[in-house]
């Protein structure tokens, strides 16, 4: 972690983070429209670097800690970091794309996972469930809350569901830094965990499996994937903790209208 002890944002950093965080909606937005069979994730990676380049920010994730793209590109059992690559996307394939941009000195961090034409009805709910954990762990993150209670509202659901929720990875703060304290897992009790407060700024990420938890990293050093091979999603909101209710500072809402669309 960047920070050892979670640091409160003001008002106009919170802005700035905002900012950031809508940028890397419009940018899923823009891929989205793209996102079919026969497209590669490299294909998506050159699209969404111009994108955010032409709207005066900076790919975050390329070149971090030597990253080699702009994107992160997982692709059905790759849960995240899949690096951008020259396979065609196939009929039923999943895409989770994970995007960060600096923008005036801040990030913004937001994930989506993509049904690549039709998909399975299975699959079909592991999206949904992943998806509505998020938004579950977003309501819990009021000041007063812990990250134990984020967590919990994440496995909780997903695990009544029958999925596995990754444990190796997890949410973070957010702000100057992409990676920032405190960590906040997607599993974990209710009442423990780094109490939260008004102005924090923390990725909430929920990383779902259809099948075990358990993840292995591939030869390439960044690919994170199901040790049973089996589909995972994730999806990711940029939010600020309030005293009353959370404000999500990225957003699907043009990921969704775009999905509509092309629907």
């Amino acid at each position: 972690m960047s920070t050892k002890k979670p640091v409160v944002k003001t008002d106009d950093e919170v802005e700035l983070i905002r900012e950031s965080s809508l940028l890397v909606g419009k940018t899923l937005a823009e891929l989205a429209t793209r996102i079919r069979p026969g497209v590669t994730t490299l294909e998506l990676d050159r699209v969404a670097e111009e994108f955010i380049r032409d709207h005066g920010a900076y790919p975050g994730f390329l070149g971090y800690n030597k990253y080699p793209n702009s994107i992160c590109a997982s692709v059905n059992s790759a849960v995240v970091h899949g690096i951008p690559n020259e396979r065609p996307l196939q009929e039923g394939d999943i895409l989770s794309l994970d995007i960060g941009v600096i923008k005036a000195e801040y990030w913004g961090d937001s994930a989506y996972t993509f049904a690549v034409g039709e998909v399975s009805p299975e699959v079909r709910q592991l999206l949904k469930i992943t998806k509505e954990s998020l938004y579950l762990a977003i309501e819990q993150a009021v000041a007063g809350n812990r990250t134990g209670d984020i967590g919990f509202a994440v496995q909780s659901y997903a695990e009544s569901n029958g999925y596995g929720v990754v444990r190796d990875l997890v949410g973070h703060g957010v702000g100057r830094n992409l990676h920032e304290a405190p960590e906040v897992p997607n599993f974990g009790k209710r009442g423990q965990g780094i109490q939260l407060q008004d102005g924090l700024v923390i990725a909430i990420e929920p990383m779902i499996n259809m099948g075990t938890r358990n993840v292995k990293q591939l030869k390439d050093g960044w690919t994170i994937v199901t040790a049973d091979a089996k589909p995972s999603a994730h999806f990711e909101h940029t939010i600020v903790v309030r005293k009353q209710k959370a404000e999500v500072l990225s957003s699907f809402e043009l990921i969704e209208k775009a999905e509509g669309q092309l629907a």
